[in-house]
């Protein structure tokens, strides 16, 4: 008979311990051992001696023997997601994605079986809806494909056995947290559970040839529930970001085995679903003010994609005896290295200013990039001096007050110049790289601070 212990496991790392501890020894965090049942069977008891062993030396492959099939990638009908995926989902990968609750992770799902249900089966598997709901949702949505087949259970043993015999060109699984594996004492969504059964998962979608996505949710923390040897199994981690007030949504991928994890996909959501944002930079640009002193338009590479975003700076006298700092879609410890330069090197003052700044539309400026553009619109904002509506700006900013190069040049500035602006501002190293005349648009090349702020008009 199987005997049954706790042990504590980390949510982090996934590291397991016979005894609680406020820091975990394997990844630093604190206060993330949680209590789960561990199944001890007197299988795994036994000595390493009683193993027997198999000769897997006929199963060796050459790897100039191994075929590439040229249909290797299905492509989702939704243009973004192919960016972020690397092209397509591709056969017998296994992609989680994550995100908070009501961003639009089941509703993607739903929209990509409308187009893939044309020439491919597709198994939707819910442990949270029941068949009649997602009747409904995919009503709403427009989605009538016939190859959409629906199962609701939350036995991934069965699941599993289900997607071999039935062998669906594509299967979803909505979502881990409710599966569970009847052998397993633990209880669903606990650490076991969710590794187990994404393990599972990924061994049928490895032996089948069949991909398999996977709905995560997220904790308070904004990350994936669950440890993070989940993260580990799967082969793409896709997250959605974005307010849930904002009707934009942003697409990212923090780990992908088939592309990079640069690229992103912008989407609005509307009454009909998530609808593809073709021109992010006219989008994040839409309704910006006019004559307003503290505005400035940076340009930051994601991945191969440029994207224009405005940034918007704000400073006030403090009525408290320390200033306040407050950030959004920026980082807030480079903002006070900004800030430091700027003392130091330009004699700005700022001790006794409370200073705000935001990135309009949600988008996060976490590219070196930014730096130039944000320290003109705080000193825009301090000196009450307004920015040309047509200038865009964009360098690094280094910690004796220079400009430094940034990469992707060409890239940026005809970003800039199909976007309509006149008048760019660059680092002078990178200036050296191009040529001035191939661009409409006036470039403006300035190798510290304050050449930047002198070429403001």
């Amino acid at each position: 008979m199987a005997k049954s212990k706790y042990i504590y496991t980390c949510n982090q790392c996934g590291y397991e311990s016979s005894k609680w501890n406020g820091k975990c020894p394997s990844c630093g965090a604190w206060n993330s051992f949680e209590e789960d049942v561990a199944d001890i069977s007197p299988s795994a008891s036994r000595s390493s001696s009683s193993r027997q062993t198999a000769d897997l030396s006929e199963s060796i492959l050459e790897l100039a023997d191994i075929g590439t099939d040229d249909d290797v990638r299905y492509d989702t009908g939704i243009g973004e997601l192919n960016r972020v995926l690397g092209g397509g989902l591709v056969k017998g990968s296994l992609v989680l994605l994550g995100g908070e609750p009501g961003i639009g992770k089941s509703t993607i799902l739903l929209q990509i079986c409308q187009y893939l249900g044309e020439d491919h089966s597709i198994l939707y598997v819910s442990g949270e809806e029941s068949a009649r709901q997602i009747k409904l949702r995919a009503a709403r949505l427009g989605v009538d494909t016939e190859n959409l087949y629906l199962l609701t259970s939350t036995d991934a043993e069965a699941i599993a056995d289900t997607i071999a015999s039935s062998a669906p060109d594509i299967a979803i699984i909505d979502s881990i947290q409710t599966m569970s594996i009847s052998r397993i004492s633990s209880s669903p969504a606990s650490l076991t559970q969710v590794r187990e059964c994404t393990n599972l998962f990924m061994h049928t979608a490895k032996d089948r040839e069949i991909p398999i996505i996977i709905v995560g949710h997220v904790n308070k923390d904004g990350a994936i529930a669950g440890p993070k040897v989940m993260e580990h199994i799967v082969d793409a981690v896709l997250y959605f970001e974005g307010e849930r007030h904002q009707s934009y949504r942003l697409l990212r991928a923090v780990k992908n085995r088939f592309g990079s994890t640069n690229e992103i996909g912008v989407f609005e959501m509307i009454d009909k679903g998530l609808r593809e944002v073709a021109n992010p930079s006219q989008m994040l640009l839409s309704g910006r003010p006019h004559n307003v002193s503290g505005c400035c338009v940076a340009c930051v590479m994601e991945g191969s994609r440029p994207i224009l975003a405005e940034v918007q700076a704000l400073a006030a006298k403090t009525s408290y005896s320390a200033p306040r700092r407050m950030v959004t879609g920026f980082d807030f410890n480079r903002l006070n290295i900004i800030i430091a330069v700027l003392e130091k090197r330009l004699g700005i003052f700022m001790g006794t200013l409370d200073v705000y700044l935001n990135i309009v539309g949600g988008f996060k400026l976490d590219e070196p990039a930014g730096d130039l553009p944000v320290a003109l619109a705080l000193y825009s904002g301090i000196m009450d001096k307004q920015i040309d509506e047509e200038l865009i700006a964009f360098g690094e900013i280094g910690l004796g007050g220079e400009i430094r190069s940034v990469s992707h040049i060409t890239q940026r500035i005809r970003e800039a110049e199909r976007m309509g602006f006149k008048t760019c501002i660059i680092p002078r190293q990178s200036a050296s790289s191009i040529d001035p005349d191939e661009y409409d648009i006036d470039i403006i090349p300035a190798s510290t601070l304050k050449q930047a702020f002198a070429a403001l008009k």
